[in-house]
């Protein structure tokens, strides 16, 4: 989908929101919006970009937008789900996931997790030399038909965001390969350990380019070759190269698509086509990112310092790494009348705030948009992954109802409910009244 037809199906959503009472400047200040028919074309794109011939398990990464009703829809389009906590897995079930389209990475996965999700057949990856001693000790007196993969740091360095970044020198997850010794305890591990079939990576995701992303994962096929030619068999049969495609939050274009990454993947791990492994991916921000968008009322207006401040309803609750790291994560915002229409005033250099209690919740700094006004909309485009699926109750500020939204052939805008508005807690009544 083009960037001018992905504005326009926002804006024919939001109005459709308005008229319907989904957005109202009394009850409905603040609401999330996901484009079903885009995530659709989104995951169509995933899949078409891999060849038919090769075995890929395109495992939604849970963690970017764990609202069941989402997991249904991407679990009704072809994908399985990866999961990093006991609760992603349960929401994941709820969906209706089967275990062995459901693969398990954390790096702090307790005993009785891990013994429920080999009790079900979840694929599991090992995140250290510890965990695998508890898989020991788990399969010593239970069978599982997991299949289980040790997760390995290819040390291949960061990207533009050192937070998203998982493959540098000292990295919290995985074993790193080039530590010393490493290479060969991992050798060891897998031939103490026939049931050890997988080997798992992850580089990063927003700031990594696409080189640094591949060449990591290059390591992680060569050490699996390794692995089986140390073993003189096949052991390793697959390969979860972990996801990390990064956004592009400056326009409605969507840069880097997946077929990109398939061309790097060709080029420095040429192997992954050859067909001797599955592949697992775990991509997550980049099928959601810019299939969802935030909506806010303004509640006021002021001036201070000679610069214009319009105070919204989206704020940290809905944007946390924008507010707490907004050169990181810049969000573009869009001006837009009470009934959804685009404005087109003359731009103002302006803030725009949220509702949170303290000084730095702002969504935008000194931006010029068309001068917001008292009961305007501001819209927040690429949100679809983490912001408003995740908030930060900062403030005890209510969770905002969340909309899928379908676009028929006639233009009709429908909607499904994916999370209801959570109530405002009622202030008890005093003592004694």
């Amino acid at each position: 989908m083009s960037g001018s037809g992905k504005a326009d199906r926002r804006e024919r959503i939001l109005r459709a929101a308005v008229q319907q009472g989904l957005l109202e400047p009394e009850t409905a200040v603040l609401a999330g919006f996901v484009d079903l028919d885009g995530v659709n074309e989104t995951v169509t794109s995933l899949r078409s970009a891999f060849p038919d011939s090769l075995r890929v398990l395109h495992a939604f990464a849970a963690k970017a937008n764990c609202l069941v009703p989402v997991l249904e829809e991407l679990r009704l389009s072809g994908m399985g789900c990866e999961v990093a906590s006991a609760g992603e897995l349960a929401q994941a079930l709820e969906a209706g996931f089967t275990p062995a389209h459901i693969v398990f990475d954390s790096p702090a996965k307790t005993r009785a997790e891990l013994a429920r999700a080999l009790s079900l057949g979840v694929a599991v990856n090992a995140d250290s030399f510890q965990e695998l001693v508890r898989l020991d000790e788990i399969l010593a007196v239970r069978r599982s038909d997991s299949r289980i993969g040790v997760r390995v740091n290819p040390q291949v360095g960061a990207g533009s965001i050192t937070a998203m970044s998982t493959a540098t020198a000292t990295s919290k997850f995985g074993i790193p390969l080039e530590d010393e010794g490493n290479r060969r305890r991992l050798l060891q591990a897998y031939r103490d350990r026939p049931w050890l079939t997988w080997v798992h990576t992850h580089v990063g995701s927003q700031g990594c380019p696409l080189d640094l992303i591949t060449r990591g994962i290059a390591k992680a096929v060569e050490f699996a070759e390794e692995i089986n030619a140390h073993l003189g068999h096949r052991q390793v049969t697959c390969i979860d190269i972990g996801g990390g495609l990064p956004v592009n939050f400056a326009d409605d274009e969507t840069t880097p698509g997946f077929d990109t990454y398939v061309d790097h993947l060709r080029a420095h791990a040429p192997v992954l086509f050859s067909g001797a492994y599955e592949i697992v991916t775990e991509f997550g921000r980049s099928v959601l990112a810019k299939n969802g968008f935030t909506a806010a009322y303004v509640e006021y207006t002021k001036t201070v310092g000679g610069r214009p401040i319009a105070v919204t309803h989206a704020g940290a609750q809905v944007a946390t790494r924008t507010v707490f790291a907004p050169d990181a994560w810049p969000l573009r915002i869009e001006a837009h009348d009470p009934g959804g229409r685009a404005k087109h005033g003359r731009p103002v250099r302006q803030d725009v705030a949220g509702p949170c209690c303290f000084a730095g919740d702002l969504l935008a700094r000194d931006r010029a948009l068309p001068l917001l006004d008292v009961g305007d909309l501001v819209v927040v485009p690429d949100t679809g992954a983490y912001y408003f699926s995740t908030p930060f109750h900062y403030n005890s500020l209510p969770e905002p109802a969340v909309h899928g939204a379908h676009i028929d052939a006639e233009g009709r805008v429908t909607f499904r409910l994916l999370r209801p508005a959570q109530a405002a807690h009622p202030v008890p009544a005093p003592a004694g009244r």
